[in-house]
């Protein structure tokens, strides 16, 4: 990426249209598109090397392991299939260790493994610092309101689905 001023490239409003009104029913929708948009945009600017669902499923055992192979897939919303061939994926990187169940033989329980934990933290550095260069581009009142939206955008993501 090419470096250049924040005062050349600072973008005020970048798509030309005004905040929706808080009864537009075409918020949800914008909203949805912008974080998803935003968060791809992170992603290859980071220059992601590992796939959404391996990243995802690095985060998910962090905060909950040990799991099993069945847990992992129900908290990912995947079939058991597709998780075995992400862990299988994983595990081929070494990021991951797998133990025997010792409440069921034929399970193990997966658990990251410390290469896992430092893939985590260099992802989560890489990304921050891709989404505040961005940040330093915008227009202030922009960063402000980024700011002031935050706690709201926290409150959906910790809402418990219906």
């Amino acid at each position: 990426m090419a470096a250049s001023s924040p005062a050349a490239t600072s973008v005020s409003d970048p798509v030309g249209a005004g905040p929706p009104a808080i009864d537009d029913p075409m918020l949800p929708a914008r909203l949805r598109l912008a974080v998803g948009r935003l968060n791809r945009r992170i992603r290859v600017d980071a220059a992601a090397v590992l796939p959404p669902l391996q990243t995802s499923v690095l985060v998910t055992l962090e905060e909950h392991e040990p799991l099993r192979l069945s847990e992992l897939a129900r908290r990912e919303a995947v079939t058991p299939p597709t998780m075995s061939r992400v862990l299988a994926a994983l595990d081929d990187a070494g990021l991951l260790v797998r133990t025997p169940d010792p409440q069921d033989a034929r399970s193990a329980l997966v658990e990251l493994s410390a290469e896992g934990r430092s893939m985590i933290e260099r992802l989560r550095t890489e990304r921050t610092a891709v989404l505040a260069e961005r940040l330093e581009r915008l227009a202030p009142e922009h960063r402000e309101a980024l700011a002031a939206a935050v706690p709201a955008l926290e409150a959906l993501v910790a809402m418990p689905s219906d």
